[in-house]
Order: structure tokens, then C-alpha cells, then sequence
């Protein structure tokens, strides 16, 4: 895992490095393009309670960050989830994310991405992927923002052996493989306040192939309040025998944003 890790802190300081290397790069400013807000910042809790016949308690909670400055962008991003079912803990799943960005034009850059899920009681203890490439933005304004980015990659995965169920997607392999990473993210600031925002994600492997695409409405409430409908669907070409080859899910949600 210190391979791993080594390789992920190369990946994402690939912009960075690129960056030093670039200073006397001339990019001629773009009249049509206007530049992020430095700084913006999310906090997401969403919460069920079932009683009588069932007996179950869900949390989940997630905070992003994205900072600009310059030729520079850096986000990150923590989710959790934990669910209790008749007084014992039966999911907890971390999810957590970083990518840092060096514009190299008014419309490319570069990218180095790295994803993990650990998670105590599903299918996989650990999954990693990290990336770098090259990223083309179509249209980034206030209103509409369209980018897509492309570059190979490194996938591990750790199967949970004692915790793999029927229903659960996964093979009983330990996954240490290159990939190909491909994203494309939009949104759209539909009013004053609703906005709309999709994400499809794609990594190719020798084991698998995964798509995960992630749809939200957003609605504020307040300057700093917004209700928020989320649909996320997970799609895989190679499953076990009898299962479905997506999942989705559909969560309502609490967004403060600053």
C-alpha cells in the first residue's frame, strides 16, 4: 500500500510540478469565460428513523471544498454514511475524494484525481482509484459549466471475504490493475435559485468496467439553505450470476452552503 500511496501523492502534484516548469507560459485571456469564485465551501446531512416493525436509524453527512486561485484549482470531498438496524450498526462507509488542476489554456488542464471508499461491513474493506490527465472545459460561467477530462489511471480493491452477500456486486479478488479514467461534469443554473448538476464518471479495467452517474437538484431556500434531490446510479458490465448490473439510489438532503 505504500506503492500506492506514493503514486497517489505523484499524481496529484503532477499540476503542481507542471506548473513550476511553466511560468513563461502566455495564455491570452478569454473575454468569454469568467473565472470561479475562490472559494466555496458545501456542509449535507440527510437523516431517517423507522420504528415499530422495523427498528432502523440512517445518517448520512458530506462536506466539499473547492479553492481557486490563479491557474489553480483544488476540491475535496468527505462523505459518510452509518446505519443502525435493531440496535446494532450494520453499514459505515467512508468516501473521500481530492483532485488538484493546472490550466495549461483558457479551456485545458491538467488533472491528478484520487477516489477511496473504506468501508467496515459491505462488499469491499477498500477501494482506490487515482488518475491523471487532461481536462477540456466547453463552457465555465456562473450560469453553465461543462468539462470533460481524460487519462489512464490505478485501481485497488480489497475485498471484504467474510462480509460478501449474494446481493453484493463484487468478485472474491484482490484488484491491482491500470484503468482509464473519463469524467464529464455540468451544471446549470437554471434561476435565481434551482440549479441542476450531473456527473458521469467512467474507470475501465481488465476486471471491470464501472459508471457512475450522479444527478442533483438543488433549491435554496436561504442565501445559505437549500433542499437538495439526489439520484446516483452505479452500472457494472461484469456482475455474478442473477444479479442486476446497476443500483440506484434516490436521498433527499439538507444543503448549506457558503
Amino acid at each position: 500500500m505504500s506503492k500506492l500511496f506514493i503514486l497517489s501523492l505523484g499524481l496529484l502534484s503532477a499540476p503542481a510540478i507542471f506548473a513550476e516548469e511553466s511560468t513563461d507560459l502566455d495564455i491570452a485571456p478569454d473575454t468569454t469565460t469568467e473565472a470561479p469564485k475562490p472559494l466555496s465551501t458545501e456542509v449535507e446531512f440527510g437523516y431517517q428513523s423507522h420504528t415499530g416493525n422495523s427498528d432502523s436509524r440512517s445518517l448520512n453527512a458530506r462536506i466539499n471544498g473547492e479553492y481557486t486561485a490563479g491557474r489553480h484549482r483544488t476540491n475535496g470531498e468527505w462523505k459518510y454514511y452509518n446505519l443502525y438496524k435493531d440496535g446494532e450498526e450494520d453499514k459505515r462507509q467512508s468516501t473521500y475524494s481530492a483532485q488538484s488542476d493546472y490550466k495549461l489554456s483558457p479551456k485545458t488542464y491538467l488533472y491528478g484525481s484520487f477516489k477511496g471508499v473504506d468501508s467496515r461491513y459491505s462488499a469491499y474493506f477498500k477501494d482506490y482509484t487515482i488518475s491523471s490527465g487532461l481536462g477540456y472545459q466547453f463552457a465555465n460561467t456562473e450560469a453553465f459549466v461543462l468539462e470533460l477530462e481524460l487519462g489512464p489511471g490505478f485501481r485497488y480493491q480489497e475485498p471484504n471475504l467474510d462480509e460478501i452477500d449474494d446481493d453484493d456486486i463484487i468478485f472474491p479478488d484482490i484488484v491491482e490493475e491500470a484503468i482509464f479514467r473519463g469524467n464529464i461534469n455540468t451544471s446549470w443554473q437554471a434561476l435565481d435559485n434551482l440549479r441542476f448538476n450531473a456527473d458521469v464518471t467512467l474507470v475501465s479495467g481488465e476486471s471491470n468496467l464501472r459508471m457512475d452517474t450522479d444527478l442533483e437538484a438543488i433549491n435554496d431556500i436561504t442565501d445559505n439553505i437549500a433542499l437538495k434531490i439526489a439520484f446516483s446510479r452505479q452500472y457494472h458490465d461484469k456482475v455474478p450470476e442473477g444479479l442486476e448490473k446497476s443500483d440506484s439510489i434516490l436521498s433527499v438532503n439538507l444543503l448549506f452552503q457558503f
